[in-house]
């Protein structure tokens, strides 16, 4: 198969999305068995397999609110029937006449007890997903190139909630699989039978609502999704053993920060185990040498793992932020100085190739392609950062913004572990990173920054909402500046007029360019007709605003930051409504997925889950510190 980008993907998983819904249609097949689950209460809902240990059905509540009619668990037609099995009682399996498999259930938690019998082979319980209906995730340690997952870990449910897995059994596995590139993508979870040598396994689930218990949430059901969801950007690759863009999905380098982000504030996942330590994971395998999208010989060998190449010979210039910034999150926020020591001079060496990438000196890193209009980046050759369809290059605001955190950020951790030569050397290349920032970026015309200075000398501004919230964020304005950006953008916003803030944000609040754009779910000609210079008939789909969760969070940190907390909640309160219902993934009734939409809300997306969606839930812990007015709150 010819190696394509991972974006471009979309097209694909289109089409196998349409192919699948009519071949499912004609052939009367149903991925799911069960009509009704075998047990239910407000917080769990399971139906079992009569001919097989396996879930029919495996629904939860994390909330307790007896929302479980939604049954995302997979009918898997390649696995008979175990001979001499037996489901007695609905809850207990025999083998040959001997209890093999016992299922007991109460209110939230489930526990799944099997018995050695001798003479018999007892295949695992397997609780299986279609990954179309929910993307299911298992959080937990895995070693490189073992699909099994360490107990105790937690299986996630996107916008249905978490449950704590344990087991009586030292030692005790899991096995995890994921494949999006199959007919009916899906998740995997089994349970192995006891043996021999364990001749009694029991494992425990527990539903479980794990998020940060922050003063202010109250009963507010406006924070519900929050409740649920914060755990969704979460999302292990079993294939892989790093957090990816979701269980099936490619580990992008670049937002690995992300991940570090949310985790510094998540509590514990289940007795030593915490969002923290799959962060560590996944540095531990980048330190070691592994690649993430956006890498340079990242997915360019055969693999199992289903992942989509990265041809282009440079890496993303935020790439190296992403990493320092992942570590000092870690670092500081586990108080691992031994793990921060042990690496430390690995991690210097990416603070150091970071800024080698000065080439004339001016303070602002910059990326080998030009970014200069009708260069546009092609599938050999792509942009500078996570915005991979839109022309960023050479000196980019979006990468400079976060070289600049990640450059502070390690000065500190350097000073910490008493590398002072270290720290000075990064306080000096933040200052002057500073320094050039505002008077490269911020266009006169606009009063907003650009998104990106090409090697041609010309900047390039389509009213970016990310790039002027996170160079707020991260201190690049003063507040007067600051203030007066975020006066114009949010006028541009009414101009526009985009109100669809339950869809999150527009990248970009006007058309990009066909010069600096690479076009996404529409070919250069439509009917023989070649696409507008203007990009206009491109607009509102993908990158070239349309509307999404990613990237959010800095436009709603900013306002926060600046106390303009009531244009925060204006788009905030419905994105929060979003949540709740679930709607920043899925699909919709053409197959396109809903982590991208045009401004009525149609999909245009590519993942079914893109856990960037999901930063902007840490926007929370900013809204929560001004008290809502009284009277507003109300019961989940």
């Amino acid at each position: 198969m010819k190696s394509i980008d991972r974006k471009s993907y979309a097209l694909i998983l289109t089409v196998m999305a349409f192919a699948f819904a009519t071949f499912a249609a004609s052939s009367a097949v149903h991925l799911n068995i069960a009509t009704s689950p075998d047990y239910q209460s407000k917080y769990l809902a399971v139906g079992l397999s009569p001919t097989r240990p396996a879930f029919t059905w495996f629904s939860v509540d994390s909330l307790g609110q007896g929302k479980l009619a939604k049954n995302p668990v997979l009918l898997e037609t390649n696995n008979a029937a175990v001979p001499g099995l037996e489901l007695n009682g609905q809850f207990t399996y025999t083998l040959n006449g001997k209890p093999a498999w016992r299922v007991t259930c109460r209110e939230g938690v489930l526990t799944l007890r099997s018995d050695y019998v001798a003479g018999g082979e007892m295949p695992p319980f397997v609780l299986a997903f279609n990954q179309r209906t929910n993307h299911a995730t298992l959080l937990g340690l895995m070693k490189p190139g073992d699909r099994r997952v360490s107990l105790p870990c937690v299986l996630h449910l996107p916008d249905m909630g978490s449950v704590r897995i344990s087991a009586n059994a030292k030692a005790a596995m899991l096995d995890y699989d994921a494949r999006r590139r199959v007919r009916v993508p899906f998740v995997r979870v089994a349970f192995p039978a006891a043996t021999a040598q364990q001749r009694h396994v029991e494992y425990r689930l527990e539903v479980a609502a794990i998020y940060p218990r922050l003063a202010g949430l109250g009963k507010d059901a406006r924070y519900d999704g929050f409740r649920r969801d914060y755990l969704n950007i979460f999302q292990v690759n079993p294939r892989v053993q790093m957090l990816a863009n979701n269980s099936s999905s490619d580990p992008c380098s670049f937002t690995l920060f992300e991940y570090s982000d949310l985790a510094l504030h998540a509590p514990p996942l289940a007795d030593g185990l915490t969002c923290l330590d799959l962060v560590r994971m996944t540095l531990d395998r980048y330190l070691a040498g592994a690649k993430g999208y956006g890498q340079i010989g990242y997915g360019c060998e055969p693999t199992e793992a289903d992942l989509i190449p990265w041809n282009t010979p440079w890496t993303t210039s935020d790439t190296l932020p992403s990493f320092l910034i992942a570590a000092c999150n870690y670092a500081n926020g586990a108080r691992d100085w031994k793990w921060a020591q042990a690496n430390y001079d690995k991690l210097v060496a990416w603070g150091r190739e970071m800024f080698a990438a000065d080439k004339d000196g001016n303070g602002l890193i910059e990326y080998p392609g030009t970014g200069n209009f009708g260069d546009r980046p092609l599938r050999e050759k792509r942009p500078s950062n996570w915005w991979d369809t839109i022309n960023f290059g050479h000196e980019d605001a979006f990468s400079n913004a976060l070289a600049y955190r990640a450059a502070t950020m390690f000065a500190d951790l350097a000073r910490k572990l008493k590398h002072s030569d270290d720290a000075q050397f990064f306080r000096e290349k933040a200052a002057k990173l500073r320094a050039a920032y505002a008077p490269t970026f911020l266009n006169p015309a606009t009063g907003v920054l650009a998104g990106w200075k090409s090697a041609d000398g010309r900047i390039h501004d389509y009213w970016f909402t990310f790039v002027q919230g996170i160079a707020i964020t991260y201190g690049l304005l003063d507040n007067k500046t600051a203030n007066a950006v975020m006066d114009h953008m949010l006028a541009k916003m009414k101009a526009v007029g985009y109100t669809r803030f339950d869809l999150g944000l527009p990248g970009n609040l006007v058309p990009i360019k066909k010069g600096d754009y690479v076009f996404h779910d529409n070919p250069p000609e439509r009917n023989g007709v070649p696409r507008r210079d203007d990009g206009s008939d491109g607009f509102q789909f993908y990158e070239n605003g349309g509307a999404t969760g990613c990237w959010t969070y800095y436009t709603l940190k900013a306002l926060y930051q600046l106390g303009r907390i009531e244009d925060a909640r204006r788009i905030f309160d419905p994105m929060l409504a979003g949540y709740a219902a679930g709607t920043f993934q899925g699909f919709d009734g053409t197959g396109r997925s809903l982590d991208w939409r045009d401004w009525k809300g149609g999909g245009h997306g590519y993942e079914g889950l893109l856990v960037d969606n999901y930063h902007a839930l840490l926007a929370v812990l900013d809204d929560v510190k001004t008290p809502r007015p009284a009277g507003t709150e109300s019961a989940p």
